[in-house]
């Protein structure tokens, strides 16, 4: 999608005030429901993300696996839970909200002061034609088809299997 880069620029903030304001949604509501909604909100924005940046296959994945998935799989757990514990809204912070919100405080600074000095920053940034980078999503596209089908064929089905395996003992535990 090629776009002029003033509506380019205003799509970017907009997608990414959405990001910081549902990321503080997931981080600061003491409701674990609407903490999951809040979650599904990043998610989309971030498969948003991808369009712009003719991304079109790993924006599909991330609405897919990521919302239509993980996250719907967390909301269902979280309403597996019981509800009684949160039913409090008089949540005052404690030490370890205070830890938590220091360690995840220094992580995020180190992370925004350690990524511009990274050599791939500024692969991000530049521009590159349309052809380019279609034919280089076509090929990774069936590079990972073909590595899915053949050389991870076996721990892909793996991995469906312990998650079919954990869904089906939170179930028998949310029974219980």
């Amino acid at each position: 999608m090629d776009l002029p880069e003033p509506i380019h620029d205003i799509l970017v903030v907009f997608l990414g005030s959405f990001l910081i304001l549902g990321g503080l949604g997931v981080v600061l509501l003491t409701n674990p429901i609407y903490s999951a909604f809040s979650l599904g909100l990043v998610l989309i924005c971030i498969s948003l993300v991808y369009i712009p940046l003719n991304s079109y296959f790993v924006a599909a994945a991330q609405l897919l696996i990521y919302v239509g998935a993980i996250n719907v799989l967390i909301i269902f757990a979280v309403m597996f839970m019981n509800g009684s514990e949160y039913s409090n809204d008089s949540h005052l912070w404690t030490v370890g909200d205070g830890v938590t919100s220091l360690v995840c405080t220094s992580i995020f600074l180190s992370l925004i002061t350690t990524i511009p000095d990274t050599s791939w920053y500024g692969i991000i940034w530049t521009t590159r034609s349309n052809q380019i980078i279609e034919q280089d999503l076509i090929s990774g596209v069936q590079q990972i088809g073909i590595h899915l089908s053949t050389d991870f064929y076996l721990p892909f089905e793996f991995i469906s299997i312990i998650l079919l395996v954990s869904l089906i003992g939170a179930i028998t535990m949310a029974r219980q």
